[in-house]
């Protein structure tokens, strides 16, 4: 499509050799578009989490990918903290335990940006106080254990966007959150990805979670993708049974979502 971000084409990983193989993605055909919200929906085992490593260049070696994965609107291959920003699941692993938050949060600015020191330090700042994080000046000073969870969280948030990539990734970036703290955290992330306009990609096995407040779904099941479309088409007349199923499963949709207007 003339306006995708990235084109994933007839793409396919496999992790191992010969018949110990296990096939992660099979033949994906799946564009994202420039601008949009992008759930992609799946249990464990599904290949969601396999399709965000390997948009971000972070396959292991052993792992054998065939099709074709396109980013007509780059001339170089992306840049990871540049082109495109990683939430994960955990902030907990992906923070360094022994660097305060604002050094963490400072090095990508610094890095790609080109600031210096003290620039990239009022952006930490700055971008502390735009992930909502409470007294983001003693937060600048904090070590991650020092922190809750939905506050680490924040700060990972506000380091994947700190050299404004034009694609931000959240694999199951609220997973480990109480429901309470998964909403606030999906109202930043809309916020965030409006204000910035970036493209996001949302990877989460909680279909209602995402109904709320993405552009369009799609759903994985052992490696494909069984369906795509906008979010309220696949939610009003899923084609797929695993969809259906998905749907049915959660009584969460037949209540308000978190994020109030879903959209058409």
């Amino acid at each position: 499509m003339s306006d995708a971000f990235c084109s994933l084409q007839k793409f396919s990983v496999v992790y191992g050799r010969g018949r110990n193989g296990t096939t992660a993605l099979d033949g994906v055909d799946l564009d994202l578009i420039t601008g949009e919200r992008l759930a992609i929906i799946g249990e464990s085992g599904s290949g969601k989490s396999t399709l965000a490593r390997a948009l971000a260049g972070l396959l292991p070696e052993e792992a054998k990918v065939e099709g074709e994965m396109l980013w007509p609107r780059l001339r170089h291959p992306p840049r990871p903290g540049r082109d495109f920003g990683f939430v994960f699941q955990d902030p907990g692993s992906s923070l360094n335990p022994v660097l305060r938050i604002g050094e963490q949060i400072a090095e990508g600015a610094r890095r790609h940006l080109g600031l210096s020191w003290k620039q990239a330090y009022a952006r930490a700042e700055e971008l502390l106080e735009r992930v909502r994080m409470p007294q983001p000046d003693r937060a600048m000073r904090a070590f991650a254990h020092q922190l809750s969870g939905g506050q680490r969280q924040r700060v990972a948030i506000a380091a994947a966007i700190a050299a404004k990539p034009a694609l931000l990734i959240a694999d199951e970036a609220t997973s480990a959150l109480d429901v309470v703290v998964q909403a606030e955290i999906i109202r930043l992330l809309d916020g965030l990805v409006r204000e910035d306009g970036m493209t996001l990609v949302f990877i989460t096995h909680d279909i209602a979670l995402a109904s709320g407040f993405v552009d369009r779904l799609a759903v994985f099941r052992n490696a494909k993708l069984v369906e795509k479309g906008p979010a309220r088409s696949v939610l009003s007349a899923p084609k797929s049974d695993y969809t259906a199923d998905l749907i049915a499963s959660h009584r969460d949709l037949l209540t308000p979502p978190l994020i109030a207007g879903a959209p058409s």
